[in-house]
C-alpha cells in the first residue's frame, strides 16, 4: 500500500481537489484507494466527490460510536471507498494526541487497499505533520501568491523538523542540543538543517546517522496549482531550490496544473472535474499526475520510525510553536529571498500580512499561557 497524505500549508489552493480526482483517476486505472477527509473541523471532501452529508466518519470513530470498519464507505466511482471527517462534531479541529495516535495505526493497517489517500488540513499543527508524515512521499499542494509559496515551503520546513523530534528522542543528546538551541528560537529558525547536522552529528553520531537515512528517503512531491501562465510554474523549481539548499530536502515535482473555470461548474454539478469533463486542462494535468504516481516506487521509512510518540512534551511544544511562529515565518521569507523565490514587491504584501498575522498569533498565545497555568495549577494541586 502507497500512502499518499496531501497537504498544503495554506488553504484554499486546491488540495481537496487533487484528492479526490487522484482517487477516482487512480481508480480508474484498476488500483483499489482509500480516501480519507482529515482536515478535521473542515471536512468537506464528500461535497468534491459528490457524497451527501456523512452520518457517520472520523468524529465517530473517535467518539467510540463507530467502529473503524464501519465508516468505511463506497462511492460512486469504481474502485473508491471513502471516510469522511465529520466537522460538525465539536472538537474535531483539535483531536487529542491519544486519539491521533489511534488513528494513524488504525490507518497504517489498511492493507487491503493499493493507495491510502489522505486528505489533511492546512497549517502545520503537529497532528497534520505526523500525519504527513506516515509517508515519506506525501505531496504539497501551493500556488504561485507570495502567501501559498511561503506557507508550502514553511510546511516543508517544520516537517523537516518534526522528524528531527520524532529521531532525536528525549533523553538523547541531540535532543539536548536542540533544547539548547530552542532557547534562542530565532537562531534555530536560521540555523538551515545541513548545517544543524553537521552540528549533531559531531555530539549525537549514531542518531545523526539515522536521520540522515530518513531524509534520504524522504521524498515529498510537489503539485503547483492555480498557475495562469508558464512563469508561475517557474516558482515550483524555486521551491525546490530553496529545499535543496536550506533543508538538505530533495522535493520531486509531480507537475502544475492551470486554473480552470470549469472547476466551479464541476463543484457546483457536484461531480469531480474529471468525471464532469475528462477533456478539460485541469483533467488532463490531473490524468498525468495520477500516471507518475502509478510509475514511482512505493517508499518507506525504516521500521523504528514512529510517528505516534507518545512521549511528546506536547504543552512545551505548543508553546513554543506560538512564540516562535512569527519569527519562524520572517526567517523563512529571507531564505525564500535569497533563492529569488520572492520578489521586493511580494517582500513588501508578505510583511505587511505578517503584521495581520503577528496580531492574532499575540492573542493564540495569551490563550495557551492561560492553558498553560490552568494545567499548571491542577497539577501542583494533585
Amino acid at each position: 500500500m502507497q500512502i499518499i497524505p496531501i497537504a498544503s500549508g495554506k488553504g484554499g489552493v486546491g488540495k481537496s481537489l487533487l484528492s479526490a480526482n487522484l482517487a477516482i483517476s487512480l481508480g480508474k486505472a484498476g488500483k483499489k484507494v482509500l480516501l480519507v477527509d482529515l482536515d478535521l473541523g473542515a471536512s468537506n471532501l464528500h461535497l468534491v466527490i459528490g457524497q451527501q452529508a456523512p452520518k457517520k466518519g472520523i468524529g465517530t470513530f473517535l467518539t467510540g460510536a463507530q467502529d473503524f470498519d464501519s465508516i468505511i464507505t463506497d462511492t460512486d466511482y469504481e474502485n473508491v471507498q471513502f471516510i469522511a471527517g465529520d466537522s460538525e462534531i465539536p472538537g474535531m479541529s483539535s483531536i487529542k494526541t491519544s486519539q491521533k495516535n489511534l488513528l494513524i495505526k488504525r490507518l497504517a493497517k489498511c492493507d487491503n487497499v493499493d493507495y491510502l489517500i489522505l486528505d489533511l488540513g492546512a497549517g502545520t499543527h503537529l497532528s497534520i505533520l505526523d500525519f504527513f508524515l506516515m509517508s515519506p512521499q506525501g505531496i504539497i499542494v501551493t500556488a504561485p501568491t507570495v502567501t501559498a509559496t511561503l506557507n508550502g515551503y514553511l510546511f516543508l520546513k517544520n516537517a523537516m523538523f518534526r522528524m528531527m523530534h520524532n529521531t532525536f528522542k528525549k533523553g538523547t543528546k541531540g535532543y539536548d542540543y536542540m533544547k539548547k538551541l530552542r532557547s534562542d528560537s530565532a537562531s534555530l529558525q536560521r540555523l538551515y538543517v545541513p548545517r544543524l547536522l553537521e552540528e549533531l552529528q559531531k555530539v549525537d553520531p549514531e542518531n545523526a546517522a539515522l536521520f540522515i537515512e530518513r531524509k534520504n528517503e524522504f521524498h515529498p512531491r510537489l503539485v503547483m496549482n492555480c498557475i495562469d501562465n508558464p512563469v508561475d510554474a517557474e516558482k515550483a523549481q524555486k521551491i525546490r531550490r530553496s529545499c535543496a539548499q536550506y533543508l538538505g530536502l530533495d522535493l520531486e515535482h509531480l507537475g502544475v496544473i492551470y486554473r480552470d473555470s470549469l472547476q466551479d461548474r464541476a463543484l457546483a454539478s457536484r461531480l469531480p472535474i474529471t468525471v464532469y469533463k475528462p477533456q478539460a486542462v485541469i483533467s488532463q494535468a490531473i490524468f498525468r499526475i495520477a500516471d507518475r504516481i502509478l510509475e514511482s516506487e512505493t517508499r518507506q521509512f525504516d521500521a523504528n520510525y514512529d510517528v505516534t510518540d507518545e512521549g511528546s512534551d506536547s504543552f512545551q511544544i505548543a508553546s513554543e510553536e506560538a512564540l516562535d511562529d512569527y519569527s519562524a515565518k520572517m526567517a523563512y521569507v529571507e531564505e525564500l529571498l535569497g533563492t529569488g523565490a520572492l520578489t521586493p514587491s511580494e517582500l513588501a504584501e508578505t510583511v505587511k500580512m505578517q503584521q495581520l498575522e503577528l496580531n492574532q498569533l499575540k492573542k493564540e498565545n495569551t490563550l495557551l499561557k492561560a492553558k498553560l497555568l490552568k494545567a499548571a495549577t491542577l497539577g501542583f494541586k494533585v
